[in-house]
């Protein structure tokens, strides 16, 4: 049996890096020690506007760790071509608005099935498995897999932001119901966006999900006990609540 996967986005150790200019915090140096801390993946996305990560990031990450990358991006000729270039373990594609802080939702697939056909295709021409980060929609999980993706990330953030009560809850039967749904339709299931220890442990519980992945809340974290540390308890949560496959 398996356990349920972690992995660490350390889009935002960048984020301070650039914040005053220089080589420090380092992303890389950040990887490694999740590396050892106990995650199973390495995150990062490479934004249009590269606010945080940037170009020499992503190829410094591929050659440094020994865990697999997970490359997030934007639909466009630009990224398509970067990820084809670095050839990660996967790319995952999700919606991006320059004047947005973070990912605000899932990728509409359905609405831009033809493009995004075509671009997976080249992703997985390379090698490089593919990831659509969607809402619990069966409409837009369906069309993922009529186009050839190989996994879907299930967006958390509205989950992770309603307060405790029966609305939640509701969000919750949505992801489960989701996860269920791409699961029979022969998708990997990931989830992740707004988790920390309260929302990943009811989330780790759910069967048919393999990975979770958490970024903000565990650099935040770190700022106060440690990028290590925040990255071992997260490990015993998930470990704790979860799912064993």
């Amino acid at each position: 049996m398996k356990q349920l996967r972690l992995g660490v986005n350390i889009d935002h150790i960048a984020t301070v890096r650039n914040a005053r200019g220089g080589s420090h915090p380092d992303p890389v140096t950040a990887a490694l020690l999740a590396q050892t801390a106990g995650a199973d993946g390495i995150t990062a996305h490479l934004r249009e506007d590269r606010r945080h990560i940037r170009d020499e990031d992503i190829f410094a990450l591929k050659e440094a760790i020994n865990v697999p990358l997970n490359f997030e991006m934007a639909a466009t000729e630009e990224m398509v071509k970067i990820a084809c270039e670095v050839r990660p373990n996967a790319s995952c594609i999700v919606p991006e608005k320059r004047d947005e802080l973070t990912t605000e939702g899932g990728l509409a697939v359905r609405a831009q099935q033809d493009r995004l056909a075509e671009q997976v295709g080249r992703l997985k021409a390379e090698g490089i498995r593919v990831s659509l980060f969607v809402d619990a929609d069966k409409d837009d999980l369906s069309a993922a897999r009529t186009i050839g993706a190989d996994i879907v990330e299930l967006h958390t953030g509205r989950f992770c932001d309603l307060p405790a009560g029966s609305e939640r809850q509701h969000e919750y039967e949505r992801i489960v119901s989701a996860a269920r749904f791409a699961d029979a339709c022969g998708l990997e299931v990931h989830a992740g966006h707004g988790l920390s220890f309260e929302t990943a442990g009811q989330i780790a519980q759910i069967q048919d999900i393999v990975e979770l992945n958490i970024g903000h809340f565990l650099i935040g974290e770190a700022v106060f006990t440690g990028l290590k540390d925040a990255i071992v308890r997260m490990r015993q949560v998930i470990n704790r609540s979860g799912a064993v496959l």
